[in-house]
């Protein structure tokens, strides 16, 4: 439990920097050289490798370099674990705020 929650602190962490995800948006249509990827923002290229690595260190993405060409993909397994996390708890709230409403509607049949 205590390495998912770490995973998951990490991944949560990565995700927080609207650049970062951005980077994961984009790797979603497919791979990307890190020049293609720094191509819409105005950072420099080794800026840009810097948040490319936090996604790396999170799970996120992976690269691979050939000659002077450093291309990501995108590693679909840490989104999926947050995802889970995030449908678990959100069917939780769901179904609180359903027996909310229930409460609610008895109440106003009780007046």
């Amino acid at each position: 439990m205590a390495k998912f929650s770490e995973d998951l602190d990490m991944t949560f962490s990565a995700l927080s920097d609207p650049t970062r995800r951005a980077i994961i948006g984009r790797l979603c249509d497919g791979p990307a050289s890190v020049g293609e990827l720094a191509a819409p923002f105005d950072i420099a290229l080794p800026t840009l490798l810097k948040r490319v690595r936090v996604l790396e260190k999170s799970g996120l993405v992976s690269s691979e370099k050939v000659g002077r060409v450093r291309t990501c993909t995108i590693e679909p397994r840490a989104l999926r674990a947050s995802d889970a996390w995030l449908r678990q708890h959100i069917s939780l709230w769901e179904k609180r705020l359903n027996r909310m409403e229930d409460h609610i509607k008895r109440r106003k049949e009780e007046r």
